[in-house]
């Protein structure tokens, strides 16, 4: 085989069943590849989806991957080409995604020299991704591809990117069906965690603090996805009554409409889980890393906590933040599984009406809530009214700003892989071209893409997109005329000088745009009253649907945890009671944003 034909084998051994790329010189020998591969009757087609851009590519291959647990692929060219699948890698590594991206690059002999369209991929993606391949012996071509599938999906996920050069791809050699680098350090590693089991010890140590406990909450973050473990989470809570808060990222890992879910916690999380947080006395933190979202001050965070576990894949945050007197290092299903048998064989399940009374209480009092006889129409309003049709069980995906935090708090998840959103990097764009993948990943589900006019500017061009595959997603604009985050933060402590935050005085016409790029359904939502109707309307369409609602400029994320505070500063607005004071001060001139 070629090489190139030993890089869509393997892709094909691996299960892949989409790829997403745009093509360029470098990587032509694999795009014909895959061209051939497709047109074999015998062999199961790679359908090759190709974005506007190469950023496109990359979020659709993440979005991919984050809806279905599956490596997402991406197959871009050399130089710009892989430049511009930097933000990608990087945000995938962030929110521990598992992809593999494929660039071409210049000829062997033309590395370093400067050539046409070349990049040191190396160099750069080697600070973002969780690793990076030059193939430079294309005797070592086939494993090297293997083991990148190896390495995003194991431990814990992230991105691998492979350099190959264009000679490398245009070489003929055997192939031999089998077969990986060898990683002795990382398997070693990987055999350990996944050889770790809770000894008894360990065991009757977590059951002796959770038995002094009459107030347990567990924090449940991304990992809890990532790792497949929201099963073993429900029933480990289910058996010992124990309420669940989750981070963003954690979001759908416990049904959000069941009584113990105290849904988001931190900078914007609902009010009730911040102060179920504040109340508790025992944190099982699961597959969460205490980021600066969630513990703008760590030494304040779960302030009333005697007791504080943690249980994650990667020992390299256990301690990282906030000092804990309990950790488990390993695969978190198994160690779930294993507390709720040692604790059922002990029968220590614990009656905790009061602490289930208070945490309902919480959720009574400190409910979302907004201006609901506002003449504008009011964000809340309209994601309530996709929330009631979807009954959780959409795939929504999101921008990143105002409406990201309003989709978080306001939609409910059924279960996970339904909440796809960039986290940790906070990528605007994202929301689009994520949904894209996640529409070929499960083209049985309604994905819904909620976005803002600022953020879907940026990838914009996908639109074309879901109409050339003739995807039935629906994209929804909350139209603010600016940026609408950035926006309250200079209002909040900028005094309101809004810095290249408003875009009230721009042209963009969304709705022409969308008809342009042959969206068959695309209306502007203006007035409160056409709400419900519209809405109902936008989701029943059986195509491609774009709907752009001009929503109150002035309408807020709130809760709001400012940066460095603690939940008891936290700002509640005008239509969320609080129990605290608010900030004491408002955050020093360089916390971050």
């Amino acid at each position: 085989m070629s090489g190139a034909e030993i890089i869509v084998q393997v892709m094909a051994d691996e299960g892949v069943d989409v790829v997403f790329g745009y093509s360029g010189g470098a990587i032509l020998p694999t795009y014909d590849a895959i061209f051939v591969h497709n047109k074999d009757p015998q062999k199961k087609p790679i359908p090759l989806i190709v974005p506007a851009n190469e950023q496109g590519a990359g979020f659709m291959a993440a979005g991919y991957a984050r809806a279905s647990g599956r490596v997402g692929v991406c197959i871009v060219t050399s130089g710009p080409g892989a430049t511009n699948t930097i933000t990608p890698v990087r945000d995938s590594m962030a929110d521990s995604v598992p992809m593999v991206v494929i660039c071409g690059q210049v000829p062997t002999a033309a590395i370093g020299s400067d050539a046409f369209q070349e990049a040191p991929v190396s160099a750069l993606m080697g600070s973002v991704a969780k690793h990076v391949f030059l193939v430079t012996d294309p005797t070592r071509l086939e494993a090297t591809v293997r083991t990148a599938f190896e390495i995003a999906r194991t431990g814990r996920p992230g991105p691998v990117v492979i350099d190959i050069p264009k000679d490398v791809q245009n070489w003929s050699g055997a192939f031999a069906g089998q077969g990986g680098l060898p990683l002795p350090g990382y398997r070693t590693r990987l055999k350990q965690l996944q050889s770790r089991r809770l000894g008894d010890a360990e065991l009757a140590s977590f059951f002796a603090m959770l038995a002094q406990s009459e107030r347990p909450l567990i924090y449940a973050g991304g990992g809890v996805v990532h790792g497949e473990a929201a099963v073993a989470l429900r029933e480990f809570a289910d058996a010992f009554g124990i309420p669940v808060v989750t981070t963003l990222m954690g979001i759908g890992t416990v049904d959000t409409t069941q009584a113990r879910s105290m849904h988001m916690l931190g900078m914007h999380g609902a009010a009730f889980a911040n102060y179920a947080v504040d109340d508790c006395d025992f944190l099982i933190a699961l597959g969460a890393r205490f980021d600066d979202r969630v513990a703008g001050d760590p030494k304040r965070f779960a302030r009333g906590a005697k007791h504080i576990a943690h249980l994650d894949i990667d020992a390299s945050e256990i301690n990282k933040v906030k000092r804990v007197q309990w950790s488990y290092v390993g695969v978190l299903g198994e160690a779930l599984a294993r507390l709720t048998e040692y604790g059922r064989a002990q029968g220590l399940v614990s009656e905790r009406s009061a602490w289930h009374a208070h945490c309902a209480e919480l959720k009574r009092v400190y409910a979302m809530n907004y201006d609901r006889e506002s003449a504008l129409i009011q964000p809340y309003y309209v994601i309530e009214e996709i929330n009631r049709l979807t009954r959780g069980e959409a795939i929504i995906s999101t921008g990143v700003g105002q409406h990201q935090m309003w989709a978080a708090q306001y939609f409910d998840f059924r279960e996970p892989r339904l909440w796809l959103t960039s986290g940790s990097m906070g990528t605007m764009g994202f929301g689009l071209p994520a949904a894209i993948g996640a529409q070929f990943a499960n083209p049985k589900r309604l994905v819904i893409d909620i976005d803002g006019d600022a953020s879907i500017r940026m990838n914009l061009g996908e639109l074309e997109t879901v109409t050339t595959y003739d995807l039935p997603i629906k994209v929804v604009v909350l139209n603010n005329f600016g940026d609408g985050m950035v926006k309250q933060w200079q209002k909040l402590f900028f005094k309101g000088r809004l810095s290249a935050s408003d875009k009230s005085l721009h042209k963009k016409d969304f709705i022409k745009a969308a008809q342009a790029d042959g969206f068959p359904w695309a209306q502007r939502l203006e007035r409160k009253a056409d709400v419900a109707r519209v809405v109902a309307d936008f989701i029943a369409f059986k195509g491609p649907a774009f709907l752009e609602v001009l929503i109150d400029p002035d309408a807020g994320v709130y809760p709001m945890v400012g940066p460095g505070q603690a939940y008891e500063d936290m700002i509640t607005g005008d239509w969320i009671p609080s129990r605290g004071k608010g900030p004491s001060a408002p955050p020093g001139a360089s916390e971050m944003f």
